[in-house]
């Protein structure tokens, strides 16, 4: 018996992905206002934005599958042209899911020494599977001794330029990397608040180091929000920051004084 043949005007459904890193919900609908007026009737778009990191999906509905394919990467390729330096993936990936798929393309290892984040960094690392082919482990150094002690961080720069800084996020960084025997390693040191603030550091200020190989790179942030807030928003900021310097388009923070 021969198969009913599909009607002609039968209607087609695809969808296409965009992750960004960096824009603010504000930010991001002065920038998206413009290509959204210039989407056909048929195709829709959802945005999902936490904590800097941003979920475009683009659907569309039409019955010539070609032309809608056409279309739909057309429209994709012009969100990456537009965002550019931003563009964490091409597919629908968690930032931990694109971090995954390039330690496991390159057979990398990585670890954490984590101080205001708490551990949330290795949390969100080990929930994707598989993660044990490149995920060794993972110090919560949240004193100044364990920082110390543990991970080999001078106690002069903590003494000298306090546990949130550069020096300390960044030997934070090394010790782990020493310690684990990693190619990679991601350090946060802050002040998540509520309380703990200063004038020079207020709550929000965090120190983040990364690893590769023999390359260090670390960055001041000053998060806004509430302490989850804080430590959701470090914790991205981090494991993108590894992922532009595993794809070498990492682009160093200006300089930042720290006295």
């Amino acid at each position: 018996m021969s198969q009913k043949s599909e009607p002609a005007d039968a209607m087609h459904k695809e969808s296409r992905h965009v992750v960004i890193y960096g824009y603010t919900k504000q930010e991001l609908a002065k920038v998206m206002k413009h290509f959204e007026s210039m989407l056909p009737e048929y195709v829709k778009i959802s945005i999902d934005s936490s904590n800097l990191v941003t979920r475009i999906t683009l659907t569309g509905v039409n019955s010539g599958v070609e032309l809608l394919r056409f279309k739909l990467n057309k429209y994709q390729q012009n969100l990456n042209d537009i965002f550019s330096h931003e563009v964490v993936a091409m597919a629908d990936r968690t930032v931990a899911q694109v971090l995954g798929d390039l330690l496991t393309e390159r057979e990398l290892t990585v670890s954490c020494a984590e101080s205001c984040t708490g551990g949330n960094i290795a949390h969100r690392i080990v929930q994707n599977a598989g993660s044990s082919a490149y995920f060794l482990g993972s110090v919560v150094s949240y004193s100044n001794d364990v920082k110390a002690n543990v991970l080999g961080v001078d106690r002069r720069d903590i003494d000298r330029d306090g546990a949130v800084s550069r020096s300390v996020a960044e030997s934070m960084a090394s010790g782990a990397a020493l310690l684990m025997r990693t190619d990679c390693a991601i350090a946060t040191t802050g002040i998540a608040g509520p309380g703990g603030g200063s004038k020079l550091k207020p709550v929000g200020t965090v120190w983040i180091a990364v690893k590769y190989l023999d390359t260090v790179v670390s960055e001041c942030l000053h998060f806004k929000g509430d302490r989850d807030t804080v430590i959701e928003s470090a914790t991205n900021h981090a494991m993108v920051m590894l992922i532009h310097l595993l794809r070498n388009s990492y682009e160093a923070q200006e300089d930042f004084n720290d006295e």
